[in-house]
């Protein structure tokens, strides 16, 4: 008897505490819960202008629409094109000059309006229409017209893409484009809300958060078009919300890599870019993630007539002076190898070969003073000079200070007969000179929009804006243009591996390194797809 009334003790005692205790628990989860992290503090490097994606492209720009908005494909995290506003990706039909995409229908903007095929048109047309001052046209080069309709020849309502229906769009091509599918995950194919941007002005729209609509994960707060900090919360009439596990990211803008070290270190960003002497001094650091990018920086060649390099030999005997491994190991060290093609590593997989592009197309990153002598007194004899003084300008950061002194000191020092005079400008003065072709060398970059060999290689043929150094050669265009043309992958992959290595081989410009970018990225965030070209996209994002 006298066992059991302890035991009875025992038990009335035992369990009031396991209840208490598991009340105590499941307390302690609901406070583990609410702790769990739903914002994420970002950086850009330069200021928001605007989110009108028809007639800007910064990287601001770029990189916020591509965490608001979604067009008809956007990559994944293997980096391969799947839908978006699109209910699949589609096969071509008319010989491959005809794509028509049936939209989703759950798809709306964060006011609430439904996304139609219209949206996709209206959009695309502004961004070729000339009264609109559009940037970025020569991608759209290749869909009906759209060339005719940049140089005002045609009206841009002759563009070839209409709308067949509420959620149906056709879209019609001059020629196959074995790229097409991943050029349009561009954020300037993007669509807008027609309704809302007539009903505002498109003098208004996406000047600041007010006048901005979204069809993505997220819609802009708190950006008032002048502002160097705003946030992205969650849209609600999101189709795939629930898929969304963060409520806000907050950006701010961050110029300068010390200032960005330090807000990391303090918790107040979550994923920080870094670069220069301060990327140099966390190579070790366990935060630190290096993002390989389709990020090419390479010396611009002002061929045009009259100029020094006109002379290839000249021109060839600079890139061989350049020691490369040296350049980035003991003048950048923060990660960036040397470039031995203009096209870097991970862009693109060669589908008739199985190997990395950039691989199979290399040239040698070692440098050759010797034979660089010879070809540089061959080229000043062709050219009827003695000597030459060339002007070589870059942009007025840290690195870019760094690289441009190498180049002075490693032509200088190894060829004859030769100086070398270093302007280092903000960015908007240095496009002035590259506009006004008031240089021999320019220190620059490309950052690929898209992951296709052709979206490098194509800027450099006659005529391209992009093309500031005016390389010039018909071979070279031949194949870029046998290449946009190319009905079977087998013809246009062959063509690209012509046109690098004809690039090459005419020394059209001067290849330096690829960049690494770096990140510094608190623990637990996860779920950031890091696209090699293109811009992060943290829509997926959240912390475990």
């Amino acid at each position: 008897m006298g066992i059991v009334m302890e035991k009875r003790k025992i038990i009335k005692i035992v369990v009031p505490l396991i209840i208490g205790m598991s009340f105590l628990s499941a307390c302690a989860a609901k406070k583990d819960a609410s702790k769990q992290k739903t914002t994420l503090n970002l950086m850009q490097t330069s200021e928001l202008t605007t989110l009108d994606n028809t007639n800007q492209a910064t990287m601001s720009e770029f990189s916020t629409l591509t965490n608001i908005d979604e067009g008809l494909y956007k990559l994944n995290s293997k980096n391969k094109v799947v839908p978006a506003i699109a209910k699949s990706v589609v096969k071509p039909t008319n010989g491959g000059k005809t794509y028509t995409i049936q939209l989703r229908q759950d798809a709306r903007w964060s006011n609430g309006d439904k996304v139609t095929a219209q949206d996709f048109v209206y959009s695309w047309r502004r961004s070729v229409d000339p009264a609109n001052k559009p940037v970025y046209t020569y991608v759209f080069s290749g869909i009906k017209n759209a060339d005719a309709v940049v140089a005002g020849k045609l009206p841009s309502s002759q563009l070839g893409i209409e709308a067949v229906g509420k959620y149906k769009l056709k879209i019609t091509l001059e020629h196959p484009m074995q790229s097409f599918n991943k050029l349009v995950t561009m954020p300037v194919f993007l669509p807008q809300d027609k309704s809302f941007v007539q009903k505002i002005g498109t003098k208004k729209y996406g000047t600041n958060a007010k006048y901005t609509v979204s069809n993505g994960a997220f819609k802009i707060t708190k950006w008032t078009g002048i502002n160097d900090s705003y946030s992205l919360v969650k849209n609600k009439y999101y189709y795939a919300k629930k898929q969304v596990k963060l409520n806000k990211i907050n950006y701010a803008t961050v110029k300068d890599d010390n200032t960005a070290y330090n807000l990391f270190k303090t918790n107040k960003l979550d994923d920080a870019t870094v670069s220069g002497v301060v990327a140099q001094g966390l190579q070790n650091n366990k935060n630190l993630k290096k993002v390989n990018r389709a990020w090419t920086y390479y010396l611009q060649v002002n061929q045009s007539a009259g100029s020094p390099l006109a002379n290839a030999k000249l021109r060839k005997a600079i890139s061989l002076v350049v020691n490369r491994n040296e350049l980035t190991k003991k003048v950048l060290g923060d990660g960036s190898t040397a470039a031995s093609s203009f096209v870097s590593p991970e862009t693109a997989t060669d589908p008739t070969t199985g190997k990395d592009f950039s691989t199979e197309t290399a040239n040698t990153t070692q440098s050759n003073v010797k034979k660089a002598k010879k070809l540089w007194q061959e080229g000043l004899a062709e050219s009827g000079k003695t000597s030459i003084t060339l002007n070589l300008i870059a942009e007025d950061t840290e690195t870019q200070k760094k690289v441009a002194e190498y180049i002075q000191s490693a032509v200088q020092s190894k060829l004859n007969n030769v100086s070398v005079k270093v302007q280092n400008l903000p960015a908007k003065g240095l496009s002035n000179k590259k506009t006004a072709g008031e240089f021999d060398l320019s220190l620059w970059y490309w950052l690929a929009d898209y992951a296709d060999p052709i979206n490098y290689l194509g800027i450099l043929t006659t005529g391209n804006s992009m093309n500031t150094g005016k390389y010039s050669d018909s071979v070279f265009d031949s194949y870029i243009a046998n290449a946009q043309v190319a009905k079977t992958r087998t013809v246009y992959w062959s063509n690209l591996r012509k046109a690098e290595k004809r690039l090459q081989a005419t020394t059209g410009i001067i290849p330096l390194y690829y960049v690494k970018e770096d990140h510094l990225v608190q623990d637990g965030l996860t779920g950031v797809i890091y696209h090699t070209a293109g811009f992060a996209d943290y829509t997926r994002s959240y912390w475990k």
